[in-house]
């Protein structure tokens, strides 16, 4: 494994955890005002898209990083659409 490689997994684990701790604080709460809906799903989007290309170009920390990413970020997601039509 290349020096460049594992810059890129150590890269994608620090930001693919960091979405986690904010997913378990909105399940926990179910507070999701402060959430903007356009921004959270241009976000989760982009992690869509992000792991396609991971997958497409054959990059495996693009690949994992966005996998990861899209599952709370998917949660947050649904969770803010859902809490918003309750509104």
């Amino acid at each position: 494994m290349t020096i460049v490689t594992v810059l890129g997994f150590t890269a994608a684990t620090l930001t693919s955890l960091s979405f986690f701790p904010q997913a378990i604080k909105v399940i926990k709460t179910r507070d999701t005002k402060s959430i903007s809906l356009i921004m959270y799903s241009m976000f989760t989007l982009g992690v869509f898209l992000w792991l396609l290309y991971g997958f497409f170009s054959n990059s495996m920390p693009v690949l994992i990083a966005n996998i990861v990413t899209l599952i709370p970020a998917t949660v947050v997601l649904i969770l803010k659409i859902k809490e918003g039509n309750k509104n």
